[in-house]
């Protein structure tokens, strides 16, 4: 069965997380993507985090299913290369700080020049207007500007907290990837490009809205203010470990009471609708906590399961790898790196056939396949050389 995006090229010349996670998704389902990195130290996300031979695993973590290139885009004949190169491809993703890419002469009306129907795509963190539009920012804080960290915030002190994970960077490039699809689905059907523009904070609004701002969705007289659904978010603590339970109807909530032997909770008003519940989580919790750590996590997830109760056991990440559900799914797969030697990933998490995909090539080394491109826009061995004499190239 064909890769889906088969036959498209992506010119990746965006650097950390965002971009290159978008491209990757793509490169995942069939997309030649070419990554574009600086002569020399190329993506600085090579170099943060656990490494082994040259190469950090969040890198490769976000740019597997890449070919490399080392261009010097700040000299004339960096430009040309990386023009010649638009003329062939179909998408291009950066994520400068907004006026960057027109200063360097590869901004949107420049490279459309060269390819009419090119996908432009422009990530940035607080968009291209506005007074925070020239401002810098990595994840932790748009989580800030979001409104993330307010909702992660301590129940007991009110402190804000932030989630300890890349959750904005990560789902700026999920939107990222779904937009350019979509992108290149409207250009199959009208023959004309676009220019797509994302940000990071309206990616992460999005992303929060549903649920985290249930109480800023409802405007004027007349609205019924009830505990927000995170309120449910709780853990039950057991003896050797925690447990995470959800409840979201009458029947679950009956099966969690007969679950931890507490079946006089059904009669109780305090628990007898799911509202009223969310009201008083924090009974709850107390009446059950003595019940509860008296057994292992190994039975209580029995006794919940029994009950058709939504629960899981609270895993380490050291744990993860090992389940056997994800054994049975086949998640995670175990390669050959040529520089960082043996290696875990996951598989690509959208399956378009009974067989679970795998990456279609490893993270690159920096400017690993900058011969193989360039001999495809023509250039001989000479020529090549010249322009890595010069520094063009690396």
């Amino acid at each position: 069965m064909a890769e889906p995006l088969a036959g498209y090229r992506i010119l990746d010349c965006a650097a950390y997380v965002t971009g290159p996670l978008a491209s990757m998704i793509l490169g995942d389902q069939g997309a030649d993507v070419i990554k574009i990195e600086p002569v020399g130290l190329g993506d600085p996300m090579r170099h943060l985090g656990t490494s082994r031979g040259g190469i950090g695993a969040l890198f490769a973590g976000c740019n597997r299913s890449k070919r490399s290139i080392s261009l010097n885009l700040r000299e004339p004949r960096g430009r040309e290369l990386l023009e010649s190169l638009v003329e062939g491809a179909d998408v291009f993703v950066q994520n400068f700080r907004p006026g960057v890419v027109d200063r360097l002469g590869i901004g949107e009306p420049a490279l459309r020049r060269r390819r009419p129907d090119l996908v432009y795509v422009s990530i940035s963190a607080f968009g291209h207007v506005g007074p925070w539009s020239g401002k810098p920012a990595f994840d932790h804080v748009v989580q800030a500007a979001a409104g993330i960290a307010s909702v992660q915030a301590d129940r007991e002190s009110g402190e804000p907290r932030f989630v300890r994970n890349a959750v904005v960077d990560k789902v700026t490039a999920y939107t990222a990837a779904q937009a350019i699809t979509a992108a290149l689905l409207q250009r199959e059907r009208t023959g004309e490009g676009s220019h797509v523009r994302l940000t990071m904070l309206e990616s992460a609004i999005s992303f929060m809205w549903p649920d985290a701002m249930d109480r800023e969705t409802l405007l004027g007289e007349g609205v019924d203010l009830r505990p927000a659904l995170a309120e449910a978010y709780r853990m039950i603590r057991v003896k050797d470990g925690h447990i995470a339970v959800a409840v979201l109807t009458q029947d679950q909530l009956y099966g969690l009471f007969r679950a931890v032997d507490r079946p006089e909770f059904i009669e109780d008003p305090r628990f007898s609708t799911i509202n009223a519940l969310l009201k008083n989580l924090d009974a709850l919790m107390e009446e059950t906590a003595a019940a509860a750590l008296e057994r292992t996590v190994e039975d209580t997830i029995a006794a919940l399961e029994l009950e058709d109760v939504p629960c899981a056991p609270v895993l380490a990440t050291h744990e993860i790898a090992g389940h056997p559900q994800l054994r049975a799914n086949r998640s995670l797969e175990e390669v050959h790196h040529p520089s960082m030697g043996r290696m875990r990933r996951p598989r690509p998490a959208a399956r378009f056939s009974d067989e679970p995909p795998s990456a279609t090539r490893h993270a690159p080394r920096l400017g690993e396949h900058t011969d193989e491109i360039l001999t495809g826009l023509g250039l001989g061995a000479g020529e090549i050389a010249e322009v890595r004499a010069k520094g063009i190239v690396g």
